[in-house]
């Protein structure tokens, strides 16, 4: 066992940190690492900090990764992946997550790492260096044996992949205001195609419906891990003024009975209300633990 860390490097390492990830989710399932389909659209959202990406860092031994520290978004926040078998590794990577990967405002330093309830090392090592769980939210999977819901889109409504309606002006102001940052969108566009850029985006597993009026009224993109069967969720939105009208249902049973076509066995989702009451079931439980120095 020979072990080095060096930092990421985001062009060159991206296929084998994607590699890593894929590989340790068919050895030990979703507990010890972040899933691949996470980290890669992480990588093309428009608020996931580059300037800061080269901060991440990889553990290898005898050349093969087997640990990773990194932010989803930007600095403040640490994701900890680490092989069965390395989370020895833990405390050390602790450290350098808090010496690279900490927010600081006016000489506080702060960081937030998600931690699952089957990453026990690492919440123990957590609690001891004095990080407290400031939220908690339940991991759910849709198992596509049970079937899916029948549902129709209400009249005027139509249901399209991004195969056949791929209009960025009409996806960003869906996603603007179906994540609720405010009634007019900007004008950046160009974040729309970015998220269509990473190298497993799919047009035909992204859905949007149409409204009456040409806008589009619901999203979902659809991530596929054939490598392991399943399916990630990521985006999902709706429109404040159509929302409650069952299209959220709609256009993820028709995205996930897609994905099934493909070999996914189940769909991993969000953790609102709102996926319980369609038919996911808790497979485990996420915190983020959070300490300030």
């Amino acid at each position: 066992m020979t072990i080095i860390s060096r930092n990421y490097r985001l062009l060159q390492d991206f296929d084998a940190v994607s590699r890593f990830l894929t590989a340790e989710y068919k050895k030990s399932g979703w507990g010890q690492c972040m899933l691949q389909p996470r980290f890669e659209y992480a990588h093309t959202h428009p608020a996931f900090n580059y300037n800061r990406a080269h901060r991440f860092k990889l553990w290898q031994d005898d050349g093969e990764i087997v640990a990773l520290v990194c932010f989803e978004g930007d600095l403040g926040e640490a994701l900890i992946s680490a092989a069965h078998g390395y989370e020895f590794l833990y405390d050390e990577m602790l450290t350098y997550a808090e010496k690279e990967l900490a927010k600081v405002e006016n000489g506080q330093h702060s960081l937030e790492v998600s931690a699952n309830d089957t990453q026990t090392a690492l919440r123990r090592v957590l609690e001891t260096r004095g990080y407290t769980p400031r939220w908690s939210h339940p991991i759910l999977h849709y198992d596509y044996a049970k079937g899916f819901l029948q549902r129709e889109s209400p009249k005027g409504f139509t249901l399209h992949t991004l195969q056949e309606e791929d209009d960025f002006r009409k996806i960003h102001t869906c996603l603007w205001k179906g994540f609720d940052h405010s009634d007019e969108p900007d004008d950046d566009w160009d974040c729309r195609r970015q998220m269509q850029s990473g190298p497993h985006f799919r047009q035909d597993l992204t859905f949007v419906i149409v409204a009456p009026d040409g806008e589009y009224a619901c999203f979902a993109g659809m991530w596929l891990d054939q490598d392991n069967d399943y399916a990630y969720l990521e985006p999902l939105a709706t429109v404040p003024e159509h929302r409650r009208k069952g299209l959220a249902t709609v256009i993820l049973m028709e995205a996930m009975k897609r994905t099934q076509a493909f070999g996914a066995t189940y769909c991993i989702g969000g953790s609102r209300e709102f996926y319980e009451a369609i038919g996911f079931e808790r497979r485990g439980t996420d915190s983020g633990w959070y300490k300030t120095w």
